[in-house]
This record gives C-alpha cells, structure tokens and sequence, in this order.
C-alpha cells in the first residue's frame, strides 16, 4: 500500500509500478535480517582531523572510545571514553553541552549523570539539541527546546541530560535521529516515535501542531517493524524490515522521493523503491540516499550542490540511481541534515564524496583518498560535524606495512639477532633480503652470516643501527641530527641513498650554530654534496657565533684551512 495525498494529508491506495529509469528486481526482497544501524564501526579514524579535537592532549584522544562533532559551525563535541566517561567540551549554543550551565569551555567536563552507561546511539539538531540513547535503552535529552524537540512536554532549555520517558515507559530505545528541531526514537519492537516542532508534518501526526512530547508515529507504519531511520531538516524517513522506505514532513524539493514536491503530514511509500529491498537510509539538509542490500545506490531530493551525485544541480522528485558504472558495489552511504554532502564507501574499500565540498559543488562522485566516510565530512563538509557516533573500535585487521612495523625487533617471531654495543635487535631474514641489497647479498650461502643466528656489529652504534633496521620495516627514521650523521655513514656504506636523503634532511632540520660545524664536517667526510652546501652557508650566515663553538676549534686542521679559504671567497670576512 502507498501513501500518496499531495495536499499534505494521506490515503492509502495500491502499489504504483517502478519508473522507467529503475528496473526492478524479478524477485521479492528478502526480510533486512538486523536494523542498519548509523554508528556502523569505521577502521582508520583519526579524530584529530575534526579541529576542535586539537585542544585534546594525546592521553585524553588515546582515551576516546565514540565521540561526536556537532552544533552549527561544529564548535561542540563529546566523547565517551574506554570507561564509558561521557565528556564535553566546546562553545555550548543553547546549553547543548548539558554540563548544567551555558559557559563555554575547552577544557572537557564529564556529565556525571551519563558515567557508565554504555552509548549506543547518539543524534544532534541545529538549535542544537542533543539525544542519547544507552545500552540499556534509555534515552537522555538536553540542550534547545524552543520547539519541544526535548520531549518533556516543556519549551524550557534543558541544561542537563534528563531521562525522556512519556510515553516510553516500558520501552527499549535502540536507535535515535534529530532533524533541525524535531526528534525521533526507535524501540526495539520496531516502533517509531517523533516529537517537537512540526510545522511541515515532519513528526507525523496528520497534523502540523507541533508534539510537545513522543508520540508513536502509525498511519502506514502500524504493524510495520522499523529497522531504520533518518531525519533531514525538517522531514523523516523510515525502512522497514521488508526493505520499503518511508517518508514524511517537508516535501518541497522532493526530499521524500515521492514524485511530487507536496509536503506529508504522515508516512507515505516511495512507490518508485518498490521491489527493492533498501539496507539504509541517510538523509542531508534537504537530500535523501538509499543503499539497497545489492549495493545499488539511489539519490532524490535537492540538489543545488550536486549532492545528488547526478552530474547536474537539478532536483529529483524521485530515487535516480547513482555510480551504477563503478565496478565495486557500495557498501555504505553517509549524509547528515546540517550539511548538503555525501559520501559512500565501496566493497574494495573505495571512498567518493559529492554535493558541497569546501564551497564548491561536485555533482559527480569524487574518489578520495580517504579509507572512510567520515573524513569527508571532517574535511570537506560545511560545517565539519559528523554524520554519525564515531566508534574508534578499530577491527584487529592491519595493513601489511603496520604488520611489518608490529613486528620490528619482536622476539617471538624473529630468526635472526644483531648484537650491537651488548644489545640485540630481532629481525627478519625475509625481510632484510626484500627490503635491502646489502643484505640479499648478505645471507647468500657463501657468505658466513647466513649460517648465524646473532651477527656482531661494531663499527656503527646501537642507536643509528637500529634505526637502519627500523627503517627497514616502516620507511621511517626518527632520531636527532647528531645521530643522523652515524646514519648517513652507514646509507652510504650499504649504498641506501633514499635513506641517505632521509639524514640530509633531518640534520638540515636539526642544525643550529652549536652543532654547525660538526654537520657540515660530516657532510664532507660523507660526501654528502648537498648537505655540505646548506650546512657551509650556514656556518657562513652565522659566522660570529659558529667560529666560537668547540666543534670549530676541534676540527681537523686541513678542513678548518679549506672552510675560511671558501668563506673568504663568498666575501665573509669583508667589513
């Protein structure tokens, strides 16, 4: 049955066959097997990407377990730690901080009353209000409440997390989501409930009064399991557990996919999805997207940025499919109704953004380089909140290159020992054979070493050669110039001339009039061309100072000679 009255209200007629731009199925889609949830886990996260997460220091961001940017220009954030501690921080519009008063901060303070409750979900509007739901399922509100979107029956500014329980009493809620200023709930029966401001049928009560506190929303959902929703600004969105997508509220550029613009006061089908079995829902400011359980994607709704991803700015009144041509199927999709983005993420791993992107518009989906969905939104949306509750439950997969750097002097797994100033490094023939000429040529049967199992080192010491071995396994070097210099002996000994650069670098970054002349010594000991140039004119700039170090007076004789025969020559002892 569909839901298709125009003029706001709604009646019930059959099912409308597809449109001709979607072909459907020849089967009947097989029941969702579990709710979609949002805050799906994402791999990869890097929350300092988010700025406001740069007032944290490295113990409170390695403590983070979910967090969550939101508010109007993403000023406020919360985070829940490994010990299920609920922090905020950030500028606190509308009290949505819930610390109890309207101060700003950006020092995080822990809502007490929400310690050791498990989050599970977790959504934001844009006065900002904010709901939580816990394992348990409660849900808490705070923040703005102009409209009711808080549900206790008040307009009031809640200034703290208050349990929300009319008509919930008795009622598991799993799942949460917030338009601009109404809310929705999802129990764990599969009923859906939506409250606050209604001035489009967005709460769907068949009227436009606005729903001072939950109220089950019925009509075309009654008797119906829900396993997903969504809201944008100021409509709402469903799927059930058959795959069919509902929608409500405004309808003015097509957002509910419905083939007409006319707003709905309760839920209405979208008889152009019929015969697809839809996995999620994700709604932007005034844009929908649907990702069905064969990894097709479909996009309705406004489009002045090209968040539809059609390669134009034209609105859609119903679901147009998009990225059919690529070769992957999608596996997740990724808006949020404060900004005019989207974002999916291939079965390979692939991850493509489209609509405002920075201010600009990008009508075709965009392969990044990101591994997830949500770095677009933390570098490219307007305003760079997040499209859901983070989790930095990271799955146990790594990369091939963080396996090798797991692994770097690990005594379980290794088959080879360097002693080095009495100390062993572990390593792996395999690898030292892949990564280094030096020694494929090394552990060849002619050679001695191939038949140890420790090799004596004595003419470098236990920090650079150590560094040399972990360069081997993570492309990185990480010690002080003074060290560099040992390093660079030996990449050019072993004939490592990208690790040779490497150490160039580093002393040109290290150097400082004390340690001047020690490197540009080095740098011609080392045959180091370019070092030598920069460490030389150095010296020169800073002549006075450097002519009165140790190390100046310490060198050898013939090299002091030929460096004040250069200088002299580039006019540095002229008055």
């Amino acid at each position: 049955m569909v839901c298709s009255d125009n003029s706001g209200g709604s009646t019930c007629d059959s099912a409308r066959p597809a449109p001709s731009h979607i072909s459907a199925p020849t089967s009947s889609p097989a029941p969702i097997p579990a709710p979609a949830q949002r805050q799906v886990r994402a791999a990869m996260v890097d929350v300092s990407k988010w700025p406001l997460f740069t007032l944290l220091g490295a113990q409170e961001i390695a403590s983070i377990r979910q967090a969550c940017i939101f508010g109007t220009s993403a000023n406020e954030a919360i985070y829940i730690t490994h010990d299920d501690e609920v922090f905020v921080f950030g500028l606190n519009c509308s009290n949505c901080l819930g610390t109890g008063d309207n101060q700003s901060t950006i020092m995080p303070k822990k809502l007490d009353v929400l310690s050791g409750k498990k989050v599970v979900s977790l959504s934001y509007g844009s006065g900002p209000h904010v709901l939580l739901t816990t394992e348990d399922g409660e849900l808490f509100a705070w923040g703005h409440n102009g409209y009711s979107q808080l549900g206790n029956g008040t307009t009031n500014q809640g200034v703290s997390p208050v349990l929300v329980t009319a008509n919930l009493l008795n009622k598991k809620v799993t799942d949460v989501a917030c338009g601009s200023h109404h809310s929705m709930a999802l129990t764990s029966e599969g009923e859906v409930y939506a409250w606050g401001y209604n001035n489009c049928g967005q709460v769907g009560s068949g009227s436009t009064a606005n729903q001072p506190s939950p109220r089950k929303v019925s009509n075309c959902l009654q008797n119906k399991a829900v396993v997903s929703i969504a809201c944008g600004q100021t409509s709402s969105m469903a799927v059930v557990d058959n795959g069919e997508v509902y929608g409500w509220g405004y309808n003015g550029n097509g957002q509910l996919g419905l083939g007409n613009n006319g707003n709905q006061l309760t839920p209405c089908r979208l008889a152009a999805l019929q015969g697809f079995c839809v996995l999620q829902i994700a709604s932007g400011y005034a844009h929908s997207l649907a990702l069905t359980d064969e990894g097709l994607l479909y996009a309705w709704g406004a489009n002045t940025y090209g968040q539809l991803g059609t390669g134009n700015k034209s609105n859609q009144l119903s679901p147009v499919q998009i990225m059919a041509e690529k070769e992957s199927r999608i596996v997740e999709i990724a808006a949020c109704h404060s900004t005019h983005t989207s974002a999916a993420k291939t079965q390979s791993g692939q991850v493509y953004m489209w609509g405002q992107c920075r201010g600009q518009a990008i009508v075709l989906p965009h392969l990044t380089h990101f591994t997830c969905t949500d770095d677009v939104f933390a570098c490219f949306a307007t305003p760079s909140v997040m499209w859901r509750l983070l989790s930095m439950e990271h799955d146990d997969f790594l990369t091939v290159a963080q396996s090798l750097k797991k692994e770097f002097d690990s005594p379980e797994t290794s088959d080879l020992k360097f002693s080095v100033d009495g100390k062993y490094i572990h390593v792996h023939k395999a690898v030292l054979k892949i990564r280094c000429e030096h020694f494929r040529s090394m552990f060849q049967s002619h050679w001695n070493e191939d038949m140890k199992e420790v090799i004596e080192i004595d003419q470098f010491s236990y920090p650079v050669y150590r560094s040399f071995l972990e360069f081997l396994y993570t492309d990185n070097v990480d010690l002080p110039p003074e060290d560099a210099i040992g390093l660079l002996d030996l990449a050019t000994s072993y004939c490592e001339n990208r690790l040779k650069r490497l150490c160039q670098h580093i002393i040109k970054r290290g150097i400082t009039v004390e340690n001047a002349f020690s490197l540009l010594s080095a740098a011609v000991r080392y045959d180091a061309e370019d070092l030598e140039e920069f460490c030389f004119k150095f010296c020169v700039n800073h002549l006075t100072e450097v002519t009165q170090t140790a190390a100046f007076w310490q060198i050898d004789g013939n090299m002091l000679k030929e460096f004040i025969c250069r200088a002299s020559r580039c006019g540095a002892f002229k008055n």
